[in-house]
């Protein structure tokens, strides 16, 4: 028998999981995320088999749903009741190249399919800068309109997702809006993440060219607060934002941040733009047989740029990121050494 579905008007996809869990214990909760306010309510989230999820039902107004979004069976009801649907389970690195697309494609196809058949009001599908590729022009930032340019398999997979979502929309069958957050970092990080700042600890974290390459990064409470914006701005309907910090930074200003925060001098190991060419084309070689690597993949966009403006999050929902690089970095450091890991 399915569980017995409560009075939620949200449901919440990828939680236990670093935004999900993120956006949960806000919705949950008391605060302010920029303009938005919230105040306490319940929520339905979706939890994968096997996982832990007790860390978010503390507040005792979450119900926890266990169902693979994969499989077209999803539990009766799984969206009855529910207004919004933040649907930020995804795979980013993946062992093999058709995870990316049962994980990012099917699990969306199918929640979407029970959403509409529920009529559910909106749908904010969580993407991602891969959709987009790298920047044509490092002096020139990423909009909205731009054409599509997917990196790999990961950055197509989410494409196909995306037009998932804007396909029903058109068909007038439910309300999609779109995100594209660009590099997350923040509480409730992930392994690779802290990878990252042990690499800079070490004082010679790897540059592929000079480091002047810029990448827009988002940290999860500004991301946060653009999910919540699109949940409730009725102009946010079939519209596609990205939401990011401030500004773009560049590579090497990331590294000496958190250089900074965790009190080392890093003396960078350049490595020159070739190698970062090969790592590229080696992945995508590699991606063709249906493997993935992530260190090639990661050394492969390493030293390129991706940048975007969120000019059009400001204008038309309102968003207004208040963390920056700094700020954002020394609560991630924060939260690491608060749950045991060694920097």
């Amino acid at each position: 028998m399915p569980p017995p579905m409560s009075n939620a008007r949200v449901l919440v996809t990828g939680a236990p999981g670093w935004l999900g869990s993120s956006l949960v214990e806000a919705l949950t909760s008391s605060g302010r995320f920029g303009p938005v306010e919230q105040t306490p309510e319940r929520v339905r989230i979706v939890s994968l088999p096997g996982s832990d999820a007790r860390s978010l039902t503390k507040t005792g107004n979450v119900d926890v749903v266990t169902a693979d979004l994969r499989d077209r069976r999803l539990p009766d009801g799984i969206c009855d009741g529910i207004d919004t649907v933040f649907h930020c389970a995804g795979v980013i690195h993946a062992k093999r190249i058709k995870d990316l697309y049962t994980i990012n494609v099917d699990a969306t196809r199918n929640l979407l399919d029970v959403a509409i058949k529920s009529k559910v009001r909106r749908f904010v599908f969580v993407s991602s800068n891969s959709p987009a590729g790298l920047n044509a022009s490092p002096t020139q930032l990423m909009m909205e309109d731009d054409p599509p340019r997917p990196y790999l398999n990961y950055g197509l997979s989410k494409l196909q997702s995306e037009w998932l979502v804007n396909d029903a929309h058109r068909a007038g069958r439910i309300e999609g809006v779109i995100l594209r957050p660009c590099w997350f970092y923040g509480p409730n990080q992930p392994l690779r993440q802290t990878t990252f700042f042990k690499m800079i600890k070490d004082g010679h974290p790897p540059v592929v060219g000079k480091g002047d390459n810029l990448r827009s990064m988002s940290y999860v409470d500004n991301t946060v607060q653009g999910l919540l914006l699109a949940r409730n701005v009725p102009a946010a309907a079939g519209q596609t934002y990205w939401i990011t910090d401030r500004r773009p930074y560049s590579f090497i200003e990331i590294l000496e941040t958190v250089g900074k925060l965790l009190k080392v001098s890093i003396r960078p190991r350049y490595l020159p733009r070739l190698m970062g060419d090969v790592a590229r084309l080696s992945d995508s070689l590699l991606q063709m047989t249906g493997l993935y690597n992530q260190e090639i993949h990661v050394l492969g966009e390493l030293g390129e740029s991706i940048a975007v403006s969120i000019d059009k999050a400001r204008r038309e929902l309102g968003y207004d990121p208040e963390i920056d690089l700094e700020e954002g970095m020394r609560r991630s450091i924060e939260w690491c050494r608060s749950m045991g890991v060694v920097i």
